[in-house]
């Protein structure tokens, strides 16, 4: 799913290559999905009461029910970079506004395959349930705001063989265009449930213009765990945009808490949540289980939009820090591929967060009578004593006879000038003054050396040598350009 023989980049749903299935869950395994084998029939909608137990597990492996005590999304808007979200299913009523279609396709929102993907995480990450909220999902940030942003057909999508047949850098440029949207409509966190397997220019530009912004992005790093033949040195390819600096890549967890075998291990993971079997609400009313690191990024975003709900000048930065220094590693006691630095603790995440923004704001513990070295009091007396009045008036005293002297001994010279004035003899016919006199005013252009300006190129504001404008360009970094071909 993250590439293809004939084209070898293409996007992705991080869940197409693990799984769904109708609640109760029918298990699809991940050799038949690795196949592309179809998912298994829908089914009669579970009970609701039965869809919220069903889910119970994934909010307690989170701490999520603890997170709730302080925050829930209120007042925070996930941008759900997605296939499109349907804002009419019970649970998310009122909750999702609809943001740009970049597919460039015409599918209908009506179209039972239009956002099927994409409701499913948006039903994760701020479902709100029904019928005053004790049936049905309840997302991670239930009182959270969704933007749905389309820019992947579902693989069923009557547009997806259009869409996959267009330019690498039309698609890519299409994601680029959505990050940059979510972040001038107010997001503040940003689910990409999706994966390339090469990296984008423009892409990267759009990661590094919403991160500059406060936006914390999230994203799946995809379901290639058991592709042996793409093995690198014994880890999965990697996936953007989970690879790219300021993004928090997401692996996906069974539900024991290991590490799933499709969950791709690689570097790009830095925490892990619940993959396998996660409930969620499909755009067409029904209850789903999925597989694949796309729910796994989506619960994620659901906590880093708790903890921007209670702490709304947090930078993305910190957002990291707690969520990366609080995950519990069970197995490793530290990082590695398959999990990151761990699960995900969303009550302690929070916790870690309002100590980040605490050390980054409190006062010096140095109260401010303290000096280094023992402040003015150890600062020794100056060696010289301070003259009395007496002593000034014999300096005045002196100064004036100075003064004085200096007088007389100009007035003698000028005598001694006037009087060897009245005994000079007269210059010799032809002489001509000046031309061989004092100063030596018969040489032009050599009093100060004016024949040697500064030389071109060294001056100030003359570039090093270099003509204005022309400073060194390496090829290939401008960030704003088109990608290079696959």
């Amino acid at each position: 799913m993250l590439g293809d023989g004939r084209r070898g980049v293409r996007l992705a749903l991080a869940a197409g290559a693990a799984g769904v299935a109708a609640l109760p869950f029918l298990s699809v395994p991940a050799a038949q999905a690795a196949q592309n084998a179809p998912a298994a029939p829908a089914a009669p909608a579970a009970v609701a009461d039965g869809v919220r137990d069903s889910q119970q597990w994934v909010l307690n492996m989170l701490d999520v029910p603890a997170a709730w005590m302080d925050a829930s999304g209120q007042g925070v808007t996930v941008a759900v970079i997605d296939s499109g979200v349907s804002p009419d299913v019970s649970d998310l009523t009122g909750s999702v506004i609809t943001g740009p279609d970049l597919t460039g396709l015409h599918t209908s929102p009506d179209n039972p395959h239009w956002g099927e993907h994409g409701t499913w995480m948006a039903s994760i990450i701020a479902g709100h349930g029904h019928d005053g909220g004790g049936d049905g999902i309840i997302g991670v940030a239930p009182d959270a705001k969704i933007l749905s942003i389309r820019v992947i057909p579902d693989k069923d999508d009557p547009g997806y063989s259009q869409y996959d047949s267009e330019p690498e850098q039309t698609i890519q440029a299409s994601l680029a265009k959505g990050i940059m949207d979510a972040v001038k409509d107010g997001a503040k966190v940003i689910s990409m449930s999706i994966g390339y397997s090469a990296p984008s220019g423009v892409v990267r530009a759009a990661v590094q213009y919403a991160y500059s912004h406060g936006v914390v992005l999230v994203a799946s790093s995809g379901n290639s765990g058991q592709d042996d033949e793409r093995r690198d040195d014994g880890f999965a390819p990697v996936s953007f945009p989970a690879e790219y600096p300021g993004v928090i890549g997401v692996g996906a967890l069974n539900r024991d808490g290991t590490a799933a075998d499709f969950s791709s291990n690689n570097l790009s993971v830095q925490v892990a949540a619940p993959g396998q079997a996660v409930p969620a609400q499909g755009n067409d009313g029904l209850y789903w289980t999925v597989d694949g690191t796309s729910p796994a990024c989506a619960l994620v975003a659901g906590v880093a939009a708790l903890i921007e709900s209670r702490y709304p000048v947090i930078t993305p930065s910190q957002v990291e820090e707690a969520l990366t220094s609080t995950a519990s590693n069970v197995a490793s006691g530290g990082y590695n591929v398959r999990t990151g630095f761990g699960t995900v603790d969303a009550a302690a995440a929070l916790t870690a967060a309002g100590k980040l923004l605490g050390a980054r704001q409190a006062a010096s513990p140095v109260a401010a009578p303290v000096h280094f070295g023992g402040g003015p009091a150890a600062v020794p007396a100056a060696p010289v004593q301070p003259r009395g009045a007496g002593e000034l008036v014999v300096f005045a005293v002196l100064a004036l006879a100075s003064v004085g002297l200096v007088l007389a001994a100009g007035a003698g010279l000028v005598m001694l000038r006037r009087t060897r004035g009245a005994h000079a003899v007269p210059a010799e016919p032809g002489y001509s003054p000046g031309a061989h006199g004092p100063g030596h005013p018969g040489h032009p252009g050599h009093p100060g050396h004016p024949g040697h300006p500064l030389r071109p190129g060294f001056g100030p504001g003359a570039g090093y040598g270099r003509p204005p404008g022309t400073g060194h360009t390496v090829p290939g970094n401008d960030y704003g350009a088109a990608d290079d071909p696959a």
